[in-house]
């Protein structure tokens, strides 16, 4: 092989079935961008940033990603339409068509781990056919030094072939693009799409696995932050619901934005090394951090321009609604060196109602705790999976079930042990709807949700009164600073009273379907956190 950068010594990817490649090794986000620029596969931008056109896909594809069924998964992960089995006879027979389809080309390869925590750091090297691609795991995926570089041993390999479409009938997938876990070859390999997510989630899907499974340690889809006392908050919610954009805090030292541990040590630690926020509608304004960390290094997915010049577009939604930015963590100023905290004082749980029924801010009981994560509702946004172009209503068992491979409960579970024990206030906020639903009310303001959440985080509302919602039980502030009264309670933003309560009644026997299929897992103290439909 023809080999060009900064390598391990144990670098040979023939012994992956890569053979007779020319390999650019561990380059610098420099030397990608310069590369993908002359290979016309990017646009510099106005900021110095460079934007990319990830193509057919511009959100993850849920039905085309799978698992390999084998004697580690069989009996331990949650199959269904969430995790979709995949023959092991037919991965090895895929994974060898993708690495001869990469043998001769000119590829790129990274050293990289995940996991701040020095007790659960994870070696992953990333193989991928374009050079933007190897610049996205550089920004997402944690940073080995040069010394740590030349004795890297991977444990885990992420193999990336956009341009190599699978054939149905011969290798076992839906269509052409997939994304396949195998747990017993330590390898997550994606084809057939360009949407750079898919190697950044799959590697949070293989840790959601291993660290309960095997390490005790409860994996998270959320974002945290550390006050000056060493306060740290949690923030959990799918993709669409304010967690890159809450947890970037300035008077906050950001932890991480989107994928966490918390260890039975009682710290939090990051998986990743950078941030992959939504930039659709971004204004300086109302995202000072992530509009700031936009600079040469920050890799655009699907914007376009304003007229004919090279300044981003972020109104415009003509590519996908999900245009995003990934970027190093040490783009942003106020972090969390290393990024790790200790126990959590405050947990948010963000949802976006498109029903507009949900208060923008309410405190939870523990049992109310536990069943709002084992729901998870949200509304699925535009752009954030293949499809959808408006809200869609969504229950996602923790907030997250697109990315665990084990039963909803073993996470509600931990998380309900880690709760007690820390003694934390949970609270449940919506960034959705306000004043009636999608396409009638409006989009709850940013300064408002960012006023409640610092009003929850100082304790100004431990010493104010509550009103509890009739339907849901929830327990809403009377008042909040810097926050309208009328906004706090959500029926008094609707100006037809009987169309919120048929609304509110109507989400509440939501809530009860989807929750069915947990009841018999649920102890009397979560049932009672059941809504109750009028």
């Amino acid at each position: 092989m023809l080999e060009t950068g900064i390598e391990s010594k144990k670098s040979n990817l023939s012994e992956i079935g890569i053979k007779d490649a020319k390999v650019h090794w561990n380059l610098t986000p420099d030397e990608l961008t310069t590369i993908s620029l002359e290979k016309g596969m990017v646009q510099e931008t106005s900021t110095g940033a460079v934007t990319v056109n990830t193509g057919e896909f511009t959100g993850r594809s849920p039905q085309d990603r799978f698992i390999v069924k084998d004697d580690i998964t069989k009996d331990a992960v949650w199959w269904g339409n969430i995790n979709i089995p995949f023959e092991p006879a037919k991965f090895d027979a895929l994974y060898e068509r993708v690495t001869e389809y990469l043998s001769g080309k000119e590829i790129y390869a990274r050293d990289s781990y995940v996991c701040a925590d020095p007790k659960y750091r994870t070696n992953v090297r990333v193989v991928t056919e374009f050079p933007w691609s190897n610049m996205f795991c550089y920004n997402m995926f944690l940073r080995p030094t040069e010394e740590e570089i030349e004795n890297f041993d991977p444990e885990w390999t992420v193999v990336c072939a956009p341009s190599f479409m699978a054939v149905p009938d011969r290798d076992g997938t839906r269509q052409h693009n997939f994304a396949i876990l195998n747990f017993g070859r330590k390898i997550a390999l994606v084809g057939g799409t360009g949407y750079t997510g898919e190697m950044k989630k799959g590697i949070f899907s293989a840790l959601n696995f291993i660290l309960p499974h095997q390490k005790d340690t409860l994996a998270m889809h959320c974002s945290a932050n550390v006050g000056e006392k060493g306060d740290t908050a949690i923030f959990f919610g799918l993709s669409g619901t304010g967690k890159t954009t809450l947890s970037a805090d300035p008077n906050r030292k950001l932890i991480g934005d989107d994928e966490h541990g918390w260890t039975s040590e009682n710290t939090v630690f990051n998986f990743e090394g950078g941030c992959y926020a939504k930039v659709i509608d971004l204004t300086e304004e109302k995202e000072p951090d992530i509009w700031n960390a936009i600079k040469p290094g920050a890799l655009l997915e699907n914007i376009t321009f304003k007229g004919d010049s090279n300044e981003p577009d972020y109104e415009s939604g003509e590519i996908t609604e999900n245009t995003r930015v990934s970027y190093p963590i040490y783009h942003i100023d106020n972090i969390q060196v290393p990024s790790v905290g200790e126990n959590p004082k405050n947990i948010f749980f963000l949802t976006c109602d498109a029903s507009g029924v949900l208060p923008p801010i309410s405190k939870l009981t523990p049992g109310q705790a536990m069943f709002h994560f084992i729901s998870g509702y949200t509304a699925k946004v535009a752009g954030t999976e293949a499809g959808i172009t408006e809200p869609v209503a969504a229950f996602s068992a923790c907030f997250g079930a697109p990315f665990m491979p084990l039963h909803p409960t073993k996470y509600a579970e931990m998380l309900g042990e880690k709760m007690q024990a820390a003694g934390v206030n949970v609270w449940l906020v919506n960034t959705g709807w306000s004043g009636g639903a999608y396409g009638t009310g409006s989009r709850m303001k940013l300064k408002y949700t960012r006023a409640m959440i610092t009003a929850a985080l100082e304790g100004q509302l431990d010493d104010v009164s509550y009103t509890t919602h009739e339907v849901f039980g929830l327990a809403m502030p009377n008042e909040c600073p810097d926050v309208p009264t009328e906004l706090l309670s959500p029926k008094n933003t609707w100006e037809d009273k009987s169309a919120y309560d048929k609304e509110a009644n109507k989400l509440a026997v939501k809530f009860n379907e989807n929750f069915v299929k947990f009841e018999d897992y649920a102890n009397e103290e979560i049932l009672a956190g059941r809504p109750t439909p009028q």
